[in-house]
């Protein structure tokens, strides 16, 4: 999450969605960037304003995925630290000893199939809908960009907001990862489909 008093603007930050480019850019462009302590990172709008109910009053922004691509990531993440803790590399070590979070994921879920048909049963955060991040009963995101078009959606917040438009610098790019068309099973690409059941019809996403 981003807040900006001077713009009056909030960023809700949905995991796996190129936020943390988008927090790195709009951190240098706005310059008055706070955060809420009390807060996770990746804190839904909810929690964001029953910590600070002024906030709805706020131009509220936010990036969603293709929920099929968006698993592959966070499994890809979970492979990553996986085989960098086997090759003794220290920050992958001591990250797993930190995020229980990861660390029970790898124990419990040797491959991709495993994690999409069983780990979001014992993880919320993983079947949580995008849409519930970004919209609740009370305000809805008055923009939802697509990771999908990261660059054309994030220079419509800055046009917005008055900023002076900068290409974002990509982080955490992951080279290697296949379509992931070419990764999913019918029984996983279903599996998918139910968890976020929501995000498809609210974002019209396809397989």
């Amino acid at each position: 999450m981003l807040i900006s008093d001077s713009h009056r603007f909030l960023f809700v930050h949905v995991q796996k969605t190129g936020g943390s480019t988008i927090d790195n850019g709009l951190t240098a462009a706005l310059g008055d960037v706070r955060r809420i302590p009390a807060a996770n990172r990746h804190a839904p709008l909810d929690r964001l304003l029953q910590l600070e109910p002024g906030l709805a009053g706020y131009w509220t922004a936010g990036f969603v995925r293709n929920p099929w691509a968006r698993m592959l990531s966070w499994w890809r993440m979970m492979e990553r630290f996986r085989d960098g803790a086997e090759q003794g590399i220290d920050r992958y070590v001591d990250h797993l000893q930190r995020n229980r979070f990861v660390a029970s994921i790898i124990a419990a879920h040797p491959d991709f199939e495993s994690f999409v048909m069983h780990a979001p049963d014992e993880h919320p955060r993983l079947r949580k809908p995008q849409v519930a991040f970004l919209n609740n009963d009370l305000k809805r995101a008055d923009f939802t960009g697509r990771q999908e078009s990261l660059e054309s959606d994030l220079k419509q917040i800055y046009d917005h907001l008055g900023l002076e438009w900068i290409p974002p610098q990509s982080v955490n790019i992951d080279p290697g990862r296949p379509d992931y068309r070419e990764v999913y099973t019918p029984a996983t690409r279903r599996r998918v489909a139910q968890l976020f059941e929501a995000d498809l019809r609210e974002y019209g996403y396809e397989f």
